[in-house]
């Protein structure tokens, strides 16, 4: 009953910084799991967000029951899960309140705007650590720039995309494999 009460008050404290989305808390998510708790490694959380990237829904609540599921089978997905959305749920509701009541403050539209600044930073970040871990070769850097200009210049879907370059590496890799022996 401890980890499962962990999961949800590490999750819960984790999705109290909802501002910005699931990709702002990707940091704080590799901080805490990977660096403190060694609840999973490099390798395994760049799969969790790969994978919580492909499946519908947030990337981090995503992220958040692969390593709860990890940890303590279903009931730890729904802990770790449940931890990640509600402060969300709280924050959100309250804001709904009495933002409109406020949203005309000065103050408000600064601490908003000093919000999305904090929130780039964290995404550039993850972005950057992700690089440094995934992208050892020329292939992968050739594998980036295709994906990134057919992600941004199409509207070919993210997961096809995903799918053909992941078969695509492992076709590579396999072929390396048996070049090699």
């Amino acid at each position: 009953m401890k980890t499962l009460l962990d999961l949800f008050f590490i999750f819960a404290r984790i999705g109290g910084f909802t501002f910005g989305g699931g990709y702002a808390m990707l940091p704080i998510i590799q901080k805490e799991i990977v660096e403190k708790r060694h609840w999973a490694t490099e390798s395994e959380i760049l799969d969790y967000y790969a994978i919580g990237q492909c499946t519908p829904g947030i990337i981090a609540i995503n992220t958040s029951t692969f390593i709860g599921y990890k940890k303590k089978g279903i009931l730890g997905a729904i802990f770790a899960t449940l931890g990640m959305v509600t402060p969300s749920l709280i924050i959100i509701t309250t804001i709904a309140i009495f933002f409109k009541h406020f949203q005309e403050y000065q103050i408000v539209q600064h601490a908003l705007g000093g919000i999305r600044v904090v929130v780039v930073a964290l995404i550039t970040s993850t972005i950057i650590k992700m690089w440094k871990k995934s992208v050892k070769n020329w292939i992968g850097i050739l594998f980036f720039i295709i994906s990134f200009i057919l992600i941004s210049l199409t509207s070919i879907s993210p997961v096809i995309i995903i799918i053909i370059f992941g078969m695509t590496g492992n076709f590579i890799n396999l072929n390396k494999r048996i070049d090699e022996k």
